[in-house]
């Protein structure tokens, strides 16, 4: 049994990364679920694969993942997993996806890994040991200002946080928006240094519990979207990821426009 939980999830990542790759190719099938996103062989393959990996090295661990969880009764951890973060850009031969896996300890994630098998861009994050791309410690810009920096945010006409109206308001400002259809790829531009924030309109913890750690290691910040801590082995209240220095300012902006669902 492995007893070393970042060399552990980095093998994971490549390996589920790999299959991912293989699997981008032209006309990918897919099925659309009751939420209207899509789903694909390949969402439910790589879900297999963290179930089985989790069972044969930690079988006293739950995952709780978006296509099929194991949880168990008393847990101390649980690895939170998005196979692919972003299957509608994946699915419609856009290389804007990653997958993503954390473990996490009483609702807090110590350890994030977030793969971009298409870039070869490796996140890894442990609890007070930094935040590193594939091997190099990163960090998150030092912007101060709004105007003039990329934002990205996330828009679902479905989603509990409907942020329309917060697109507008940031362009009013004068900050640069965009949405690759992943929050976790909006993350990794945070982590590199290229976006000062990126908001999360929906409720799954798969889709940011590796975000909350590596962008806090990298010297952000990461609340719901009313600013508050939350846990990351339930279902969360939306998300806000920043440089930390914007956190403030942006969440101004997020709670006079935000439309609840």
């Amino acid at each position: 049994m492995k007893n070393n939980y970042k060399e552990f999830a980095i093998d994971l990542a490549y390996k589920a990364g790999s299959l991912i790759k293989k699997n981008f190719v032209p006309g990918i099938k897919k099925q659309w679920k009751e939420n209207n996103t899509p789903v694909t062989e390949t969402d439910f393959a790589v879900n297999k694969l963290v179930l089985d990996e989790v069972r044969k090295n930690y079988p006293a661990h739950s995952v709780l993942a978006e296509e099929e969880s194991n949880m168990k009764d008393n847990a101390e951890y649980v690895w939170v997993c998005d196979p692919i973060d972003g299957t509608f850009p994946f699915s419609h031969g856009i290389p804007t996806f990653a997958f993503s896996l954390a473990l996490v300890k009483d609702g807090d994630p110590i350890l994030g890994v977030v793969y971009d098998p298409m870039q070869d861009r490796m996140f890894s994050a442990e609890k007070n040991k930094g935040a590193f791309l594939n091997g190099k410690k990163t960090s998150v810009p030092k912007t101060q200002k709004l105007a003039g920096s990329l934002v990205t945010v996330g828009v679902f006409k479905h989603s509990s946080y409907y942020m329309i109206k917060v697109i507008e308001k940031l362009n009013d400002i004068g900050a640069y928006t965009f949405n690759f259809g992943s929050i976790v790829y909006h993350g990794m531009l945070i982590a590199e240094g290229y976006s000062v924030g990126a908001t999360f309109s929906s409720i799954g913890a798969h889709d940011v519990a590796a975000l909350k750690i590596i962008i806090e290691e990298a010297g952000g910040k990461a609340t719901d979207v009313f600013g508050n801590d939350q846990r990351y082995d339930k279902p969360v209240k939306g998300a806000l990821f920043s440089n930390g220095a914007l956190h403030e300012e942006l969440l101004k902006v997020i709670k006079e426009n935000v439309i609840l669902r």
